[in-house]
């Protein structure tokens, strides 16, 4: 019966989608989160995502329709800013725990007062704008699944291919900068892929728990490995598990929402990870 069952569900088209979405999103999610979490910024995803909700909510008032390239676009916009914001007021000597507390709750609750104007509007009741609030998997498309791929291979290339530079300034930004790299380049670079996969993966997981999907994995790939390339690699696969466990039991499981499901699984993975290391796991070395 079960096989029967299993069967059925890996063989469903719908299934196949949000899997495929759901494990490349993990994947990108949990290897950027490894430069999030070393740098002390896991609030910084964190921000950025609830900021995003002003955005999308922003897009669907400035097209007139629900469009998800316009939502997404005005998520990215305004999971920036948000960014942009917490360095301005660090500037300003706050802390920068702080700075980023004040970016997200300042941007949620823009997103949450905006969302509660464009539902009383004509005809925006259907628009289903709440739904990126924490997220609906089902309604993830191939076409989707295509923009998903493209952004999440392009980020991941563009990691690689500057690792070395980006693993110096993440370790010793001051030695990057008196050999004369471009710090400020590279941890802008760093924190716009960020923002980049927090917004495609609003649909998928909402802006609520899309942060938890970019640190989990980081911290329990950082309880098991010793440089950064490992942490990277064990980051990645571990959120692509997560996210296709969660993805899968949330289809198997009717009702059950795949955002919060994914999360859930996540966390599970990070503390089995901090419960089977001594301490709090192997040092993270620089190379």
């Amino acid at each position: 019966m079960w096989s029967e069952r299993l069967v059925a569900l890996l063989s469903d088209p719908t299934v196949i989608t949000v899997s495929l979405g759901a494990m490349l999103l993990g994947f990108t999610a949990g290897a950027l989160g490894t430069f999030a979490v070393l740098r002390r910024q896991s609030l910084l995803g964190d921000a950025m995502s609830h900021a995003a909700l002003p955005g999308v909510v922003g897009g669907y008032l400035l097209v007139g329709a629900r469009s998800l390239p316009a939502m997404l676009t005005g998520a990215l916009i305004t999971g920036l800013l948000a960014a942009l914001l917490a360095v301005a007021l660090t500037k300003l000597r706050i802390k920068s725990e702080a700075a980023l507390g004040a970016a997200l709750g300042s941007g949620f609750a823009l997103g949450v007062v905006l969302l509660s104007y464009v539902q009383r509007l004509p005809g925006a009741g259907g628009a289903g704008l709440e739904i990126f609030l924490f997220g609906q998997a089902a309604a993830t498309l191939r076409s989707d699944l295509v923009v998903i791929g493209t952004l999440a291979l392009a980020s991941l290339g563009l990691v690689l291919l500057l690792f070395e530079r980006l693993k110096l300034v993440t370790f010793d930004p001051l030695f990057a900068r008196a050999g004369g790299v471009r710090v400020d380049f590279y941890q802008a670079l760093l924190t716009g892929l960020l923002a980049l996969v927090i917004v495609i993966g609003l649909q998928l997981v909402g802006v609520v728990l899309m942060s938890a999907l970019v640190v989990a994995p980081a911290v329990a790939a950082r309880q098991l490995s010793r440089s950064l390339a490992a942490m990277f690699w064990l980051a990645g696969l571990s959120g692509a598990f997560s996210a296709t466990v969660g993805a899968l039991l949330s289809a198997a499981v009717p009702g059950l929402a795949t955002g919060p499901t994914v999360v859930v699984v996540a966390s599970f993975v990070t503390v089995a990870a901090l419960l089977f290391t001594r301490g709090r796991g192997l040092r993270v070395e620089g190379a």
